[in-house]
Formats: C-alpha cells, structure tokens, sequence
C-alpha cells in the first residue's frame, strides 16, 4: 500500500505532501488545477518515462518520494541485493536537462529496475487504457491473463519456435538448380584459395613481430654489440668489477660477520650478470637475417592482408570461415536429402505445435466462458443491466494454421442495449461505456493480482447519473480489497471516499502554485456542492451534497 507521496517541483506543484490509507482515496478539484499531475508524479516514482517540461520552470530539478509498506515486493528486493527496511523508499529525481536518477531505500536503481519494481506495486489505468480495450490485439493477452494460462502459452511457444527454426533450415537449403551450381562454384573457389593459404591461427602477429625485428637489424646489432662489451667484452667490464667486489667483500665479511648479506647479495649480482651476458651473446649469434626472408615475410603478409580485405575478417577468423565454406558445400551436395530428413522432423513438429495449440484453445474456451459470466455480472451492477458481452473465437486461416499465440484469433464482443446484435467493443461501446467494461475488468483482473494499490485517472469519462453511482459504488467494492485512487469530477464517486483530497491553484506574483488538501466531512460536503452546482455553493446544493454522503455511508455500512 501506498502511504506517503512527497511531490516536489513537478509542473505546476511545487511542494506538496499527501498521505494516503486504505480503502478508496478520491482526488477532486478544478480542470488544470493538477490532479493529474500527482498521478504523473506516482508514474514517474514507478520508473516510467520523463522529460525536462515536468519540472517546475525555474527549478534545477524536481523530485518524487513514495513510501510503501515495508514488506512491499520483499522478494524483488532480495533479487535485486537491496536490504528491506521497515518502509519501501522509492524515490525518483529529475534534473532540467532532462535525465534523472532513481533509489530504492537509498541504493541507487536504473529506471527499468524502478520499473520492474513499480508494476509489482501499483496498477495505473489511465485514460488511454479505454482505446486500448478497442484494439483486438490486447484481447488475447486480456483472456490468458484472466486464466492464467501463460505457462501453458510459454509451453507452447517453445514448441513454436522449434517449428520456426526448422522452416528456416529448410528454406535456406532451398534453391534451383542454376543457384546451387553457383553457389557450389563459388565455395569450391573460396575453399581452395584459403586451403592454398594454409592459415594459422595467430601468424600474422608472429610474421608482423619478425618483419619488424628485420627492419631494424642494423639497430638491434649495434645494441647488442655494445651491451656485450659493456658487460663482458675487454679487460674493463662491468662482469670483472662485479667479481673483484664480490672477493673482497668476502674477505672482508670473514672478519666483519655482519657483510655476510652484502657479500651473497653481489654474489648473486654476479651471477646474473653472467647469465645476462650469455643471452646477449647466444641472442646475437642466432641472429641470421637475409633479403631473402624480408621478402618471403612480406610477401605471405600481404596475402593474408588481401584475403582479410576480400573475405572482410581477420586473418585469425579466416580459419573458422574455412569450416563455414566447407560446412555450406556440405549442404548443397546434401541438401536433398537434409531437406528431407528436416521435411520429417518439420511435420512431426507441426504435429505437436497443433496439440499444444487445441489444448491452448480447449483452455481458452473454458477460461472465456468464466471471464464473459464475470464480466457480465460486473457490468449489470454498473446499471449496464442488458448489456451482453462474449468472446469470439476464430481460427487462424494462414497456414500451417497457428501463430506464435496458438491457433485462435480472439476479440471481445458486446451488446449494450436489449435487442441489438453483439458487435464489436470499438464499433459498438460508447466513452461511458467503455470506462465501465474497463472497471469490470479491472475489478475481475485484480481478483489475483498481487498488485494491491489500483489507480484511476478519471475513470468517469462519459459517465454520469445512476451509471456515476454505480461506478463509485463498484469502486469502494473494489477498495475493501484493494488500495484505490481515483481521479474524478463526479460528486456521485467523491462521496464514496474513505479519504478525500482536494486539489486546487493559486496565483501568486505571477506563478501558478497547486496545492493538496486533506478534507475533513465538512471540506467534503463544501466540495461536492461545488461539484454539483460550481463555485455558486447554495443551500441547496449544500443540502444535496449532504444527502449524497449520508447515502453514501448508509451503503457503505451496508457492505460492511
């Protein structure tokens, strides 16, 4: 459950501070006047997109904090290497150039964990949510969702890709006979070029190295020349003037015990500088260059740079494209009777995709038949009492006759009046009543939805009178259950609240400042006049705002 919402500098608001409870909380106020700026602001602390124009003019960043329960998605946070705390922190900064940063009890997220995190906490139905319910290609995801068939769906597609991966096998190997000759003329070609190379792996950086130690022989001699003079060659070298220091440091360390280390520490100088001037000298007289090699090295690098250029890999990879030619000829002198095997094991997977497909359908058909009795009885207490609503089941017509989602084209049908056909929703559903087919399903949806805080912006699009009734009764029905938020301008929904914020503007020094209010019953009883009859509140209103709460906890106790 949602508790705290800290909003600071976002739009229009420029502080603002809501605690929520339990139950249904109700946001009224004037058009513009920013409530749907708190639900952007619940968005954004849930890890959705922002840009720069939510943050306050004149502000350098903006900020949301949400606290939840603490024993809010304890699982995500164990995967996640995030310690639970007795509250769940969600916090969400928005700097003016737009990029933002989001935390998670103090350990900083990226946005798509704030995301994944977000959907396990809190379910927002926006206002675009309606014209989704129009689009045909959700209602599928619609029905499996309510019966929980992913698992069968995922079983199923596993086979479907298997199905896939065979066609495309077959249909590469597929081709007419003026193709496969050149195809099979071209792979000879290029297998008999690099064959002819004989590649090894790594040869060119060996042949690069010893080129380069040819170029600059002169050098590399003269160096090693005077090294070896240095250290051993003459009368006077630094070999003889380690030595006679070693002996006299050794006589000496027979009368002074404590020389003993200086004596093995030149010792050892000693020996090394024996061996160092053994590599020098075995070094250079290995050293065996001719015009002869320089030119044989030159000439087998600039092959392996022409076949790295031609075939557009390193000469290191030329060795693994080999096997892929000679894999490819392979083929196409086999490919009939591959195409054959694979034509087997293709119908034999064919078979199993269309099992797991009918008996995707089969659960389907029973999930379909719940999910229309459901709906159906949702909407007749929405004062929708002659609606009828089905789910039309039609084969997939393409061949082989399944999909990547089965073998079912599904879609939503209603009838919102006695004595007219079913058709379809976006032919047939007018605003209010899509609203209301949303409420309905969102209500049966979140029957086994851990999430357990349900958001409304403005659900009461196109609705008004006993349907608005019906509405805000069916929305404190859900909150029993769940934490709801709504949005609203209808008093028929604010007087179902449990909590009631008002959200209202001022102006000051030329700067609009939102604000939001807890109300009190009688900020509620001001506020639904206000809704009923506009800034004019009379007695009359007054009284008709009172009358609308008293008969909104008369039904309230009645539930109880």
């Amino acid at each position: 459950m949602l508790n705290e919402l800290h909003i600071e500098n976002i739009a229009v608001i420029e502080k603002a501070d809501i605690d929520f409870g339990s139950g249904l909380n109700v946001l009224t106020g004037e058009t513009g006047a920013g409530k749907s700026i708190v639900i952007d602001s619940i968005g954004a602390v849930l890890g959705e997109r922002v840009s720069r124009e939510l943050v306050r003019r004149g502000a350098d960043k903006a900020q949301v904090t949400a606290v939840f329960d603490g024993d809010a998605a304890l699982s995500w946070l164990e995967e996640n290497g995030i310690e639970p705390e007795d509250e769940l922190i969600l916090q969400r900064r928005i700097l003016s150039d737009g990029k933002s940063s989001c935390r998670v009890c103090g350990t900083p997220v990226s946005a798509a964990q704030l995301k994944d995190l977000g959907s396990l906490l809190i379910d927002i139905h926006g206002q675009n949510d309606g014209r989704q319910l129009m689009d045909e290609r959700l209602h599928r995801e619609y029905l499996d969702r309510f019966g929980g068939l992913e698992a069968k769906l995922s079983l199923y597609r596993s086979a479907f890709f298997s199905y896939t991966q065979l066609r495309k096998e077959i249909d590469r190997l597929s081709m007419d006979e003026i193709e496969k000759a050149r195809l099979n003329e071209s792979l000879r070609y290029q297998i008999s070029e690099l064959e002819r190379a004989e590649l090894k792996t790594g040869e060119l950086d060996e042949l690069i190295s010893r080129r380069d130690l040819l170029r600059n022989s002169e050098k590399l001699t003269d160096a090693l020349d005077a090294a070896f003079n240095a250290l051993y060659g003459g009368e006077e070298n630094a070999l003889t003037y380690a030595q006679n220091a070693e002996y006299y440091t050794e006589r000496a360390a027979a009368i002074a015990s404590e020389l003993q280390g200086a004596a093995k520490s030149l010792q050892d100088a000693v020996f090394s500088l024996s061996d160092a001037a053994e590599l020098l000298r075995d070094f250079r007289d290995g050293l065996d260059f001719s015009p002869e090699e320089y030119d044989r090295l030159e000439e087998r690098i600039g092959l392996l740079h022409r076949l790295e250029r031609k075939y557009r890999r390193s000469a290191d990879d030329l060795s693994a494209y080999l096997d892929e030619c000679r894999q490819q000829l392979d083929d196409i002198q086999y490919a009939d009777e591959r195409i054959e095997k694979l034509g087997r094991e293709l119908e034999a997977q064919k078979k199993s995709c269309l099992a797991l497909a009918e008996e995707l359908s089969s659960a389907r058909r029973r999930v379909a038949l719940e999910l229309e009795k459901r709906i159906i009885s949702e909407l007749v207490q929405l004062n929708m009492p002659s609606v009828r609503f089905a789910v039309q089941f039609d084969p997939v017509e393409e061949e082989p006759g399944f999909d990547s989602t089965g073998s079912d084209r599904i879609r939503f049908l209603m009838s919102a009046n006695a004595g007219e056909e079913l058709g379809r929703i976006s032919r047939i559903a007018s605003g209010g009543e899509l609203s209301r087919i949303m409420l309905a399903m969102k209500n049966v949806f979140a029957e086994n939805d851990p999430v357990s805080t349900l958001v409304f912006d403005e659900i009461d699009t196109g609705v008004s009178g006993i349907a608005a009734q019906r509405v805000g009764e069916k929305l404190y029905t859900v909150s029993k259950g769940k934490q709801v938020m709504c949005v609203t301008h209808l008093p028929q929904i604010a007087a179902m609240a449990d909590h009631h914020f008002l959200i209202e503007k001022e102006e000051r020094s030329g700067r609009t400042y939102t604000h939001v209010r807890p109300l009190d019953r009688e900020g509620r009883r001001r506020e639904l006049a206000r809704l009923h009859g506009g800034d004019h509140v009379t007695t009359t209103t007054l009284a008709s705002a009172e009358e609308q709460l008293v008969s909104a906890e008369e039904f309230k106790f009645s539930c109880s």
